[in-house]
């Protein structure tokens, strides 16, 4: 990517584009474009198709998406196939048309079968059923992996797709109902400790696996990508190193500094067993991570803690 160039961040306000926006920034790059959600509807055909011929971007990230946890995956089953579909459907399509010199699409790890063999290397997309939770969400995404590689089959487009595994940081949603595993745990415990809580009580077992990546570190790896990766099919993005939720949950309860127990309530589902991200092409492209979790964890809890203290001040 030339440093002139001009660099549409689709999902800027998220927290995977706002990585990635922060990381074009610190390298450089001074024609960046965005669009918030109510100035752009990338649900909208023709606003997607407006906004690309206007601005005629020459590289696109896209990184918006309408995600969230177990529950909300579960809950909103046609919401999540539709606007995702909706949002690929149309930035794609619309960079074939306007002729973007590249796109980024980024996935999700929910896209492998439920029981792929672990780690799960790129391979194994389409050998087996999916979760059923997260289905709808996966489905999209799927197809916007397969939408990537036929526009580039057909038309010559270089687009490529990347699967980063469980991400977390800065900008991360701590909603206590559709929020992923990390920040609902940094929320839980914060507000236990606040409340002197004698126990936290966590969903589920505690003895699922569970692989987590700093976003700030996708975003490195999405712009190091950008410069050395070509190919059709899609590649996975993670750290290669996992723990289980009950170890998630310790090294929560010590970065926050809650001092009570922890329960388990297994009546809650577990989700997938184990979700480990075989990250060896990746690594032979020359890319590793550099924020080990108990560090990342410090660094999301100060971004929960400013949150926090700035709703408070408004309020």
């Amino acid at each position: 990517m030339e440093k002139s160039a001009k660099i549409y961040v689709a999902g800027h306000r998220g927290m995977v584009g706002s990585a990635i926006y922060r990381k074009l920034v610190s390298a450089g790059f001074d024609n960046i474009i965005t669009r918030s959600s109510a100035e752009l509807d990338l649900r909208n055909q023709q606003n997607v198709a407006d906004f690309f011929e206007a601005e005629q971007p020459d590289y696109v990230f896209l990184a918006a998406a309408k995600v969230g946890g177990i529950v909300a995956n579960n809950t909103y089953r046609a919401d999540f196939l539709y606007e995702n579909l909706s949002i690929q459907n149309n930035v794609i399509h619309q960079a074939y048309k306007t002729g973007v010199k590249k796109l980024m699409f980024l996935g999700s790890s929910c896209i492998y079968p439920k029981l792929a063999p672990q780690p799960l290397k790129e391979e194994a997309l389409l050998t087996g059923l999916l979760e059923e939770t997260n289905e709808p969400y996966a489905i999209a995404k799927i197809a916007g992996i397969k939408m990537c590689d036929a526009y580039r089959a057909q038309y010559g487009c270089n687009f490529i797709s990347v699967m980063p595994t469980n991400l977390y940081g800065y900008n991360d949603n701590y909603h206590p109902q559709n929020s992923h595993v990390l920040p609902a745990l940094i929320r839980k415990f914060h507000e236990a400790k606040e409340s002197n809580a004698t126990e936290v009580n966590i969903w589920g077992s505690g003895t699922p696996m569970r692989e987590f990546l700093f976003a700030d570190d996708l975003a490195e790896a999405c712009y190091f990508l950008m410069q050395h990766y070509d190919e059709p099919g899609f590649l996975n993005i993670g750290t290669g190193e996992d723990l289980t939720i009950k170890e998630l949950a310790l090294l929560i309860k010590k970065v926050v500094g809650f001092e009570g127990e922890l329960t388990f309530d297994s009546s809650k589902p577990d989700g997938t067993p184990r979700k480990l991200m075989d990250v060896s092409k990746l690594h032979a492209l020359g890319w590793k991570h550099q924020v080990q979790l108990e560090e990342g964890i410090g660094l999301a809890y100060q971004d929960f803690l400013n949150k926090v203290n700035s709703l408070s001040a408004h309020s």
